[in-house]
């Protein structure tokens, strides 16, 4: 068999592999959990431009137990606002470091055509939004250190 054949067989065989692998696996990207002491959410990922902008936007409901994990590629200071969030929602900012530096608990949905922003007063990597209550229902503070998984 001569290598023009051959390579590319070799090459289709591999790449088949892989997709078995993945879908056998139930492989899903832009997935994981955050943690805190003994309590863990569910949480989405963002951490690509078009899924940092839409975060949950036009949601109409989340899970008790989920959430949206944004990633940054570098810590700094990240505003965030609720234009065109649908449900209420806790924001929670965590740093390189994986400790809590900043929430902002009960953040109403914004129907107006200016929303104003959340400023956190302390630069992180990480914002996790979940549903509005559940920082305090399950004891979240700020230097709470905070398991990614």
């Amino acid at each position: 068999m001569s290598n023009k054949i051959f390579i590319p067989t070799i090459a289709a065989g591999v790449i088949a592999i892989v997709i078995i692998f993945f879908i056998f696996n139930n492989y899903s990207p832009g997935r994981g959990s955050v943690c805190f002491n003994k309590f863990c959410f569910e949480v989405e990922i963002a951490k690509t431009q078009i899924e940092l902008s839409m975060g949950l936007m036009f949601r109409k409901n989340l899970d008790k137990n989920k959430g949206m994990l944004f990633v940054f590629n570098k810590e700094g200071n990240y505003p965030f606002w609720m234009k065109n969030t649908l449900i209420p929602l806790d924001m929670i900012w965590i740093n390189e470091n994986s400790n809590v530096v900043f929430i902002s608990e009960n953040n109403l949905p914004c129907e107006k055509t200016i929303c104003s922003s959340i400023n956190p007063n302390q630069n992180a990597k990480y914002v996790l939004e979940i549903n509005a209550g559940m920082a305090e229902k399950i004891g979240i503070k700020t230097e709470d250190i905070v398991i990614f998984r």
